[in-house]
């Protein structure tokens, strides 16, 4: 079992910047992908940044790409999504999830094995 706590949400303003953290115990996640997803009030889930299991690869969605940067460190079982010139549509509850494939980056969620409780971050115009 793996277990996911995200931190690092909050209330900003446009163009602001917010650095989310994730943190996973219980086994180590060197050989799994991480990602972030994040749902917004009504919506369904969406995929937001994965990285693979060494990090050398990464996949953004478009609404983010230039703007957020997915990280890890497998020593410190940790990885970090640094959002950058938020805007208000970036509103939502981000959630960190794991799969236990080394190199999977989908916006289906059934393909992940584990998920955090999510850290709420709000982006005011």
């Amino acid at each position: 079992q793996v277990q996911l706590v995200e931190s690092g949400g909050g209330l900003v303003q446009a163009g602001a910047s917010l650095r989310l953290s994730c943190a996973a115990s219980g086994r180590t996640t060197s050989r799994y992908t991480m990602t972030w997803f994040r749902q917004a009030p009504g919506k369904e889930r969406e995929f937001v940044a994965g990285i693979s299991s060494s990090g050398g690869s990464t996949s953004y969605a478009d609404s983010v790409k230039g703007r957020f940067t997915i990280s890890r460190d497998n020593t410190k079982n940790t990885v970090w999504l640094q959002m950058n010139s938020l805007k208000p549509e970036d509103t939502g509850l981000y959630y960190c999830a794991v799969s236990s494939r080394a190199y999977y980056f989908s916006s289906r969620l059934s393909g992940y094995d584990y998920w955090g409780q999510g850290t709420q971050v709000t982006v005011s115009s």
